[in-house]
């Protein structure tokens, strides 16, 4: 099937989606954000995909906190939302991109999670991404590919990149979790990544959309305040029991990407490659600008 046919973008409008749009931005899109289709609504949802041949579900329920306390709104976006996705893809004939993430897995590992891992999710938000999976391999698994992502940042909406540059221009010195283990992902490469795996007309499945290479949040915010020409030892480190939320963190959401090379494909740039082109293309730039 060609990617040159229509293609609906829900969520087009959020960290991803904004970068999606762009990567998306020489074919035939459709792209919604949560005011224009409500992905918890299956009749609207079936309406809205009529006529695509591509449907790419950026749209989530991202308060990670929140859903700890809110877990039936989470599971409407984030379960019953890929669940009537895959419901549309399936009556239309249309191929399936479902954005998930780490939080499937428990974070206990001390090696790189490969794609058919069991999922173990210790948090709401963990449990609703995983559900939404389960019901996309139940309802199109020969047309569905789920993009597990992590650690994302770039220049739309808050990241944690963005929110170290905030706090450089606020702060001299601050404390970062240095015993959390996960892959930086600029979502500039994230959405470029999902294009070239609709083009290659790669095989339907798992594939984990994280940067190659791993640090630690600590690792990562040194490096953040590094490549902005600024002084990274004005950071800290410290253990995840100084900073309690609601939400339980996996440890470690370094994630394994032998699928992309079954598919012939090269997995994502190592990440601190990756922030240098982030910063150099100004993606974090706003960030600055605004916290002066």
């Amino acid at each position: 099937m060609s990617t040159r046919g229509r293609t609906l973008l829900v969520g087009a409008n959020g960290l991803l989606g904004r970068d999606l749009r762009a990567a998306l931005r020489d074919r035939d899109t459709t792209a919604v954000a949560r005011s224009d289709l409500d992905v918890t609504d299956e009749a609207a949802v079936v309406a809205a995909a009529a006529g695509h041949d591509t449907i790419v579900n950026a749209a989530a329920y991202t308060r990670v906190d929140e859903a700890e306390s809110d877990e039936p709104a989470a599971y409407a976006v984030n379960a019953l939302g890929a669940r009537n996705l895959a419901v549309a893809a399936a009556r239309h004939g249309a191929r399936l991109v479902q954005v998930s993430t780490d939080y499937v897995f428990d974070g206990r590992s001390t090696a790189p999670y490969p794609e058919d891992a069991p999922r173990h999710p210790i948090s709401a938000y963990g449990r609703t991404k995983a559900a939404g999976e389960e019901f996309v391999e139940q309802i199109a698994p020969d047309r569905s590919y789920i993009v597990r992502t992590a650690w994302l940042y770039g220049a739309h909406g808050p990241n944690f990149a963005r929110t170290m540059l905030a706090l450089a221009a606020s702060k001299d010195t601050w404390a970062v979790v240095d015993d959390q283990h996960g892959q930086p992902t600029w979502a500039r490469d994230l959405a470029d990544a999902i294009v070239a795996l609709l083009d290659a007309d790669a095989p339907a499945g798992i594939y984990h959309g994280t940067s190659s290479g791993e640090t630690t949040w600590f690792g990562f915010a040194r490096a953040v305040l590094a490549a902005s020409g600024l002084d990274p030892d004005r950071i800290t480190p410290t253990g995840s029991a100084d900073f309690p939320r609601p939400a339980p963190r996996p440890a470690y959401s370094v994630l394994g990407h032998a699928a992309w090379t079954s598919a012939g494909l090269a997995p994502i740039r190592d990440w601190e490659e990756a922030l240098s082109a982030a910063v150099v293309a100004g993606a974090l730039a706003a960030a600055g600008a605004q916290a002066t």
